[in-house]
């Protein structure tokens, strides 16, 4: 099978189950959002492969179920509406993401201020997939009632996640955090 089928070279695409839509299409731009924000937690990961801090494994392990549970979130948002879903997200997946949060959380400081994304090059990336994640969120919003309401609360708690991995990798690498200063200079 070759990667290169030569039918998108009009600027459509299939959506699962075959159907041809533009590439601009909103369905296209969330699951697309979807598959960025992924590329972004592996290259996150990619920057931890040569680092080491109490709790590494355990964010590779989290982050690896993350990044299949959102190629499900896409594979949800590519499914026309009144399909068969052939991956779904769960209750399961967002309790998943709360518990880790929490666990993750009750290692930092209390945040008191806005921080600038940032630090380590792992905890930049994961800011980076944050703000992807609400993009894939805000098209998948859009898409009204043709979306699955459990895979919108999935895409919220996932920033959620997102942001707290960033401050966690950033606390343990000794990055630090930068906050926002109040007053424009």
């Amino acid at each position: 099978m070759r990667i290169y089928t030569k039918t998108g070279d009009k600027g459509t695409t299939s959506l699962i189950y075959g159907q041809r839509v533009s590439k601009n299409d909103i369905r296209v731009e969330a699951y697309g959002a979807c598959d960025e924000a992924n590329s972004m937690i592996g290259m996150a990961l990619s920057h931890l492969r040569s680092e080491y801090f109490s709790g590494k494994e355990k964010v590779e392990q989290v982050f690896h179920k993350v990044q299949t549970d959102l190629f499900h979130a896409g594979a949800e948002l590519a499914t026309p509406a009144g399909k068969e879903v052939k991956w779904t997200i769960k209750q399961e997946d967002i309790t998943f993401m709360e518990k880790q949060i929490d666990e993750w959380e009750a290692d930092l400081g209390a945040l008191n201020n806005f921080i600038l994304p940032g630090g380590h090059p792992s905890g930049a990336a994961f800011h980076v997939a944050r703000t992807v994640v609400r993009r894939a969120e805000r098209c998948a919003v859009s898409l009204g009632e043709e979306v699955n309401p459990i895979v919108l609360v999935y895409l919220n708690r996932l920033s959620d996640l997102l942001f707290v991995a960033a401050r966690f990798v950033n606390h343990h690498l000794g990055s630090g955090e930068q906050s926002l200063h109040a007053e424009k200079s």
